[in-house]
């Protein structure tokens, strides 16, 4: 979903997903801005960004595990193992494409940034720290659809080649592409 979209009420849509469409959606960002202010707060801050984050991304796998349960599959050895498989996928996919690459990537962005603003300018060092972190706020935007789509492709090329979708079943419980990205 982008910014300018107005939200779906969930019985007007009915793929509405509450974790992964906006509001709940953005918490999953958490760490990102955790990690462009954190030059300016303690690290215990950019710890708990970290906890929310990674809370959503656990909160989202269990939510996709239990859409799975409730589809009517053919043997309850079957439905147990695509519970298993979109919890899991879950899991590898927000794991990385919402915590891990992106934490990342805004840290390694705002200590280089911070870097090169110490040896190429005289800017004071709390002006340093602001104009890190803002940078380090204006690439979220940025960063979200091609970690998205490069997890996609590592999930595609890996994981997801020793499970089968049943049709778009799992396709559609699991809907690894983000509205918002």
């Amino acid at each position: 979903m982008y910014l300018g979209q107005q939200i779906m009420p969930l019985d007007e849509n009915k793929n509405a997903d509450i974790l992964r469409d906006p509001p709940l959606r953005y918490l999953g960002y958490a760490n990102e801005v955790g990690e462009a202010f954190r030059s300016q707060v303690h690290v215990n801050v950019v710890r708990l960004s970290y906890g929310i984050a990674s809370s959503y991304v656990v909160t989202d796998a269990i939510h996709k595990g239990f859409k799975a349960s409730e589809v009517p599959w053919q043997t309850e050895e079957k439905r147990k193992n695509k519970v298993k498989w979109a919890v899991f996928d879950t899991l590898v996919w927000q794991g990385l494409a919402s915590v891990i690459i992106p934490g990342f990537t805004i840290n390694r962005t705002c200590f280089l940034c911070n870097i090169f603003l110490k040896k190429q300018t005289s800017i004071p060092p709390q002006t340093r720290k602001w104009i890190t972190t803002f940078i380090g706020l204006a690439c979220i935007p940025f960063i979200i659809k091609p970690i998205d789509l490069s997890v996609d492709v590592f999930m595609e090329q890996t994981f997801r080649k020793y499970y089968h979708y049943e049709g778009n079943i799992m396709k559609t419980i699991i809907r690894h592409t983000r509205e918002d990205s």
